[in-house]
């Protein structure tokens, strides 16, 4: 169910004619994510949006797992980094999918904290659950 996050952008599932928009915002973070990945994922329904008057500024691609699922990328518009976008479709995603998991880098460590995720070191990165 679509929710209303910050500055009113309306974050909800992913359609099909959402594609475009979603590689734009992924493209645009430079985050390495195949149009047919992302495809098949809004297909599954694991994509979630936010949506600003039709207009793509966030997005969240999970892989849905036997219990909960898998965040494999999240990005914001440069422009709007900082109002709340990315929480917003974290919260959205986390009320779909428990647990859910994380693998990023260490300089994005604190956000995935400040959401309550548990966040352990593997290797080069993390690996953060939220239950």
């Amino acid at each position: 169910m679509p929710t209303t996050g910050p500055r009113g952008v309306v974050v909800r599932r992913a359609s099909a004619r959402d594609h475009l928009g979603v590689m734009r915002v992924l493209d645009g973070a430079n985050l390495e994510l195949s149009g047919d990945t992302a495809q098949r994922r809004i297909d599954a329904g694991t994509v979630v949006v936010a949506d600003d008057d039709n207009r793509i500024v966030g997005a969240l691609v999970a892989n849905q797992r036997k219990t909960g699922a898998h965040v494999e990328a999240i990005a914001v518009r440069r422009r709007r980094r900082a109002d709340g976008i990315g929480t917003a479709l974290v919260e959205h995603a986390a009320d779909e999918w428990t647990p859910l998991t994380a693998d990023f880098d260490p300089d994005v460590k604190p956000f995935y904290e400040s959401l309550g995720f548990d966040c352990e070191k593997r290797g080069e990165r993390y690996r953060g659950v939220l239950d």
